[in-house]
């Protein structure tokens, strides 16, 4: 994993050195994120971006989030200066000049001439070079405002924010679209939290996670190779804790990977099954525990289809979901996502909440969470499988519990962490507690 800010770009030398091959791979990346799901997170792992050099590579990808990351906005100006649309291709050509010139603040002369040269690049961009120069340089000499909330997330889903948070939180979450955020990480040992909070230049967050203030290639970090500590945002670390589990305790965790919980789970002293259905991303989950000196039993399988009838103490389901609460560190969900997406998968969560309730002992403990804003994929989720579970009731959330930010408590002892919640912003989450009697 890398964080790049743009200012770490303008640190480490001009930009005007950076050639055609890593606006070409910004062309590739952004492409990628705006076509499908993860597509972002493939491209970033495409062999063609592997072979630029790091500054190259480091650029590509700086300058393909800061598109994303004031995507409303850039195509708010631009749509205002083309009177029809040129081909798809050109469009991300005009968003990445944009976010050249705008966002990374490259001289114009040098963002114009760059985007001109990409266009040209393309399979029939000859004849787009002269809209492309007119359409930067209008936005040269009338800069707009790329930090208006009102454009900073798509229009659908800032109306559902307003209508499940109010305005006000709409917005606050909206602002945070454009900001990089940093980098959080959990320690094995929740004692060496004070330790690496200096060595990675940051600060230790309620319930133990660290908030680095380094920038660049995690893997260079202290104590990354001796396995102290993994990268996992503050709130996608409070649901592993608030199943609070025992040494030698069973625990399943269910759509493990990437594995920040399957760790944190071993590291408590359970002894963990990490489930999940893609082998590629297994793999990683696999590569940490032997990073850090864990162990669990990893499992390839569909969690709902799972045919192993053992019954576990403590049970996680980090269920997939629109992943809307993850914008800070992937703006592109917010693109990509359809109104049409959350029935569909709140279909699928409750399959996976009637599969991992079966999997929990009596007097155990099931926490279902989903790094989703929306209401039906949370609240609405649990209220309903209380409803067709009488075996299972809630145990309510205590303020602070995990690390959780006291504003995400909800009245009966759900959370519901919104990302403005903790200064400096943290992803969005829906986590409940259940116990089984």
């Amino acid at each position: 994993m890398t964080t790049n800010s743009p200012e770490d770009l303008s640190k480490s030398g001009p930009e005007t050195a950076i050639g055609l091959p890593a606006r070409a791979a910004a062309l590739d990346l952004l492409d990628a994120a705006l076509s499908r799901r993860a597509g972002l997170e493939e491209g970033l792992t495409h062999p063609a971006l592997g072979r630029l050099a790091p500054r190259d590579r480091a650029f590509a990808r700086a300058l393909a989030m800061a598109a994303l990351r004031h995507l409303g906005p850039i195509d708010a100006a631009l749509q205002a200066r083309l009177r029809k649309p040129p081909p798809d291709r050109i469009v991300q050509v005009l968003r990445l000049g944009a976010a050249q010139l705008l966002v990374l603040k490259t001289p114009a002369h040098a963002a114009v001439s760059a985007t001109v040269d990409l266009a040209a690049s393309q399979k029939g961009g000859q004849a787009f070079k002269g809209l492309v120069n007119a359409v930067l340089r209008g936005l040269s000499r009338e800069p707009p405002d790329l930090s208006d909330p009102d454009l900073l997330a798509p229009q659908w889903l800032a109306a559902r924010w307003r209508a499940a948070f109010g305005p006000e939180a709409a917005r606050a979450m909206a602002a945070m679209v454009a900001d990089e955020p940093a980098t959080d990480v959990t320690p094995k040992d929740s004692a060496d939290a004070e330790a690496l909070g200096q060595m990675l230049e940051g600060r230790v967050l309620p319930g133990g996670s660290v908030r680095a203030g380094l920038k660049g290639e995690v893997q260079a970090w202290p104590g990354f190779a001796e396995g102290r500590w993994w990268v996992q945002d503050a709130s996608a670390a409070i649901p592993a804790r608030l199943l609070a589990v025992k040494a030698d305790e069973t625990a399943l965790d269910l759509c493990a990977a990437p594995g920040g919980k399957t760790l944190q789970l071993a590291a408590a002293g359970a002894r963990v099954t990490a489930v999940d259905k893609a082998a590629g991303r297994l793999k990683r989950v696999s590569e940490n525990l032997a990073r850090t000196g864990l162990s669990a039993e990893v499992v390839q399988a569909d969690a709902a289809e799972w045919p192993d009838r053992r019954r576990f103490d403590a049970v996680l389901l980090d269920a997939p979901c629109s992943a809307t609460g993850t914008y800070r560190r992937h703006p592109d969900v917010l693109w990509v996502a359809s109104p049409a997406d959350i029935p569909k998968l709140a279909t699928l969560q409750a399959r996976l909440l009637d599969a991992a309730a079966r999997r929990v002992k009596a007097g155990g403990r099931l926490v279902y969470c989903v790094c989703s804003l929306e209401p039906e994929e949370g609240e609405a989720q649990v209220e309903a499988f209380l409803k067709r579970s009488p075996e299972f009731a809630p145990e309510p959330v205590e303020p602070g519990e995990g690390g959780a930010p006291e504003a995400s408590r909800l009245p009966n002892g759900t959370l519901r962490i919104l990302p403005h919640h903790l200064d400096g912003g943290t992803d969005g989450f829906f986590i409940a507690r259940l116990r089984r009697s």
